[in-house]
């Protein structure tokens, strides 16, 4: 059997990631069962570091090193941060010690001509990752957002504008000349499921639909391709994501994402019923409705992650005969 693919970006997705790997039963020395492919959407170059927020959160869960804050890794100084501060540097991005020496390291490797997939997958292996954590693409693609009558990349937006909406435009700026990684297509080919992360679906999983060639390369596979809605009870948990489904004219619910997914989906987890069904027939009829297995979609521990994990594969191999 081939791998399971999870497309993730964000906390949920690095939640359901190492819950994943959990429920396979992965490890450092045998990651190849789960391949993660991470939004790099987010990237940003400052401090001297390239700083890949979502492959390293995920990194970071999955090899149980994150910090309790929700990012970074565990007990990690902020000394260089500090002596900022001291020559009057505004820090408006807080990057831990050992966070800002892999991004220097990164940014190194990338000026030697070195590939994004290599310089992350390096970082993974150091980590003792149980699993491959792939960047989208090894070109560069930027999310930048429109809010607050001012245009925005992204991580000041997320940081300095507090996410704060209306959102009033989104673009992902070098995409149309990025593409997905060998690794990234292989990997969607050979995969026995395909799961969505409970992700943004506009801000983490939009910038990885948005590759050349990703949608298409998702609707060729045999394997099924399943989202795990982040809508928790009717509500969003952590992040901007109800004012980027407002944004795109969509209801903050399953349906709403589903419809921004599209025909890539053959399933959706959630908690609440498709209303209305969202389904390919002509005339709009239920019985064409995309399937949907519902369940708790609460994350709060590893128990939780391994559950949500397992119901979402077991609902993969159903619809996948």
């Amino acid at each position: 059997m081939g791998p399971v693919v999870l497309l993730a970006g964000g906390t949920g997705g690095a939640k359901l990631a190492a819950g994943l790997a959990g429920a396979l039963g992965t490890t450092a020395d045998a990651p190849d069962e789960l391949v993660v492919v991470a939004n790099t959407g987010d990237d940003v170059e400052l401090y001297g570091a390239h700083v890949s927020p979502d492959p390293d959160l995920i990194a970071f869960h999955l090899a149980e090193r994150i910090d309790a804050r929700g990012w970074g890794l565990d007990g990690d100084t902020f000394h260089v941060m500090d002596g900022l501060r001291e020559l009057g540097v505004e820090v408006w991005f807080n990057l831990g010690d050992r966070d800002l020496a892999y991004g220097i390291e990164r940014a190194r490797r990338l000026a030697a001509g070195d590939r994004l997939t290599d310089a992350i997958g390096d970082l993974a292996r150091a980590l003792r990752v149980p699993a491959r954590v792939l960047p989208m693409s090894d070109e560069p693609v930027r999310s930048r957002v429109r809010a607050q009558g001012r245009a925005w990349e992204f991580q000041e937006f997320m940081i300095v504008g507090r996410g704060a909406g209306p959102v009033e435009g989104l673009e992902f700026r070098g995409v149309e000349d990025a593409r997905p990684t060998p690794e990234v297509l292989d990997a969607i080919a050979a995969a026995r499921a395909i799961v969505i992360g409970p992700s943004n679906p506009l801000l983490s999983i939009g910038p990885i639909l948005a590759l050349p060639g990703m949608r298409e390369a998702l609707r060729a596979t045999a394997a099924p391709v399943v989202a795990v809605s982040p809508i928790v009870g009717g509500a969003v948990l952590k992040g901007p994501t109800a004012a980027f489904l407002e944004w795109a004219g969509q209801p903050v619910s399953a349906a709403g994402v589903t419809a921004l997914y599209g025909d890539v989906l053959d399933g959706i987890v959630c908690d609440e019923p498709l209303d209305p069904p969202v389904g390919g027939s002509p005339d709009g009829s239920p019985e064409a409705a995309i399937p949907v297995h519902t369940a708790d979609l609460l994350m709060s521990d590893g128990a939780d992650r391994r559950r949500l994990a397992g119901e979402t594969l077991a609902f993969a191999a159903v619809l996948a005969g």
